[in-house]
């Protein structure tokens, strides 16, 4: 096969086909420096190594699991880029992740990110990474390594696109989930910090495109949420993983659902035996502002509410009616409100949505 000859043209190189491999070490340098040590004497390399190293230790587990977890933020990253704001999606990014794998029982361990974008941009990717370190300073795991490729031709110079991945670890005879829901617990609601990361092609569709029914400007202070628009849509997702590990490791809950795309019915059942249902209450607990706005705005009915979005609930526990108290308490103390909003009883594996 006859290779084509370059003749006329300058020299091509890597970056001028758009990978600035320069900018790609000095935002190795900036990571290092924003990310310091990892809070976990369990990390035997640095930042820049080929893969990360992680020594594991199963003391005191006699039957060790690991638990994983892959996940993103979805199109909120495009609010984020909207508002020029960057410092929070990273938080949301650890919280999708170690949400998903703390509601298994597990304490989670280390986290590595993927960002992809079309044009390196040290000061935005700086908040990213900022935002991400510190959502695993919150949920108490390392921040073990990560992958940044530059994709011109895939992603415009301003687009980019977060992915995480997180990995716990808890006994085989700890694991929460559906072998031990029993009838009669009790539905614990933990609350949320606004939309968290779900529901947000849906919201874009009424805020900000060309024509919506009626129009917010993100940055235009809105009195009914005391605040603008684009602030309310970027506060971060909730990390609850040191919450569930202490419920976990102290027997006071049967199984937890992370409330994230799906809404209500689309997690909660994920933790139902056969045999069993859920009825939640839904006029058991007072929801976020937001919520209303975005009904009334896009006249959307109550069922694909809660179809979407968490309507103010982050995290339900399945709890022994002797352990309600004593969850509540807890979860009070990590700073978050928590209320019965239901109970579990027999009948077909489903969720209802009682008032």
């Amino acid at each position: 096969m006859m290779i084509p000859q370059n003749r006329g043209h300058r020299m091509i190189t890597y970056r001028k086909a758009g990978v600035n491999e320069k900018k790609a070490e000095q935002f190795v340098d900036l990571i290092s420096r924003k990310v310091g040590r990892s809070v976990s004497k369990n990390v035997l390399a640095d930042i820049g190594f080929f893969g990360g190293l992680y020594k594991l230790s199963t003391a005191g587990l006699k039957n060790p699991v690991l638990v994983g977890s892959c996940d993103g933020v979805g199109t909120k990253i495009i609010i984020a880029r909207e508002m020029g704001r960057f410092d929070t999606i990273g938080i949301d990014l650890v919280a999708m992740n170690v949400n998903d794998v703390a509601v298994c029982g597990a304490r989670v361990l280390f986290f590595l990110d993927y960002l992809a974008v079309g044009k390196l941009k040290l000061d935005r990717e700086g908040k990213l990474i900022e935002g991400i370190k510190r959502g695993c300073d919150i949920a108490g795991c390392a921040l073990l390594g990560g992958e940044t490729a530059q994709m011109p031709d895939v992603y415009r110079d301003d687009d980019f696109d977060l992915a995480g991945f997180c990995v716990g670890i808890l006994d085989r005879n700890r694991i929460l989930g559906p072998a031990r829901v029993k009838d009669k617990d009790v539905l614990v609601g933990i609350s949320s910090n606004g939309l968290h990361s779900n529901g947000f092609s849906l919201v874009r569709k009424l805020f900000l495109a060309p024509t919506p029914r009626k129009r917010y400007l993100l940055f235009e202070y809105e009195p009914l949420l005391g605040r603008s628009l684009g602030e309310e849509l970027l506060r971060p997702t909730f990390i609850y993983s040191a919450l569930l590990w202490k419920l976990a490791s102290t027997n006071l809950i049967h199984a937890a659902a992370h409330i994230t795309g799906g809404g209500i019915p689309g997690n909660l059942v994920r933790i139902l035996p056969e045999g069993l249902q859920a009825v939640v209450h839904v006029n058991s607990w007072q929801k976020p502002r937001i919520f209303s706005m975005i009904r009334e705005t896009g006249k959307i009915k109550e069922k694909e509410m809660f179809n979407v979005f968490n309507m103010g609930i982050g995290l339900i526990a399945a709890v022994p009616d002797k352990h309600v108290q004593k969850v509540i308490s807890t979860s009070a103390k990590e700073g978050f409100r928590a209320q019965l909003i239901g109970e579990i009883r027999k009948g077909q594996r489903r969720v209802v949505l009682a008032r």
